[in-house]
């Protein structure tokens, strides 16, 4: 049985301390149930990996169209969380069939997502290999076997951190995709054709109806 979270939308300071939290409780509490969760972000932010420097963000154009700044508990490299909707799955390792295995664990947490998609007709798999030269690794725009693709292009971008035998894995479900913005926060151009969002593949979808798919 998997512990949900309903759908709410936070600073990206508090999306943060929530996850940590989870995961913190979750430890301290030695629990065996898995916990899932979605939210949202507002105002806009960025999220830059637990290792990543921020020395190529312009704080100043950043409080001037107000978007946030945050450290993710996760590696990888920096997001804008916008227009997407964000999952977080924390559980025991020990939860998981291949647990210790942190590529088997990716496939296997990812497999809700994929249940869930098939639902509504969006057949998803994961990605890997696409190389895109960027200069400061957009997150989304580079593709591993963690990601969820559909038809080549990557929808889902997640990752993962461990602690004391429980795994957190958090990922952006993209809806909508904002180009001009991501090419002045990241000062240069946005090769997006290896992405993709749940508008282009059916426009007629909200977000409402990617939260009620989860939602039990």
């Amino acid at each position: 049985m998997v512990k949900f979270i309903p759908y709410s939308i936070n600073s990206g300071a508090e999306n943060m301390r929530i996850d940590n939290e989870l995961l913190e409780t979750a430890i301290s509490e030695q629990s065996n149930e898995p916990i899932f969760r979605l939210y949202g972000w507002s105002p806009a932010c960025i999220s830059l990996g637990k290792n990543q420097s921020d020395n190529f963000l312009d704080t100043g154009f950043l409080k001037e169209i107000n978007v946030d700044v945050v450290r993710r508990l996760t590696g990888g490299r920096a997001l804008l969380h916008d227009d997407e909707i964000t999952y977080s799955f924390v559980c025991p390792t020990s939860y998981l069939k291949h647990g210790e295995n942190v590529v088997k664990s990716y496939i296997e947490i990812s497999q809700i997502l994929i249940d869930k998609f098939k639902q509504i007709g969006i057949e998803l798999d994961f990605g890997g290999g696409k190389k895109i030269d960027t200069k400061y690794d957009y997150c989304m725009l580079i593709s591993t076997g963690a990601d969820l693709c559909y038809e080549g292009k990557k929808l889902i971008g997640s990752a993962q951190c461990r602690k004391q035998g429980y795994i957190l894995q958090h990922g952006s479900i993209l809806y909508d995709c904002n180009r001009e913005l991501l090419e002045k926060i990241f000062h240069e151009h946005v090769d997006a054709s290896g992405i993709t969002t749940i508008k282009e593949i059916n426009p007629n979808l909200t977000k409402d109806d990617i939260i009620a798919l989860f939602t039990p």
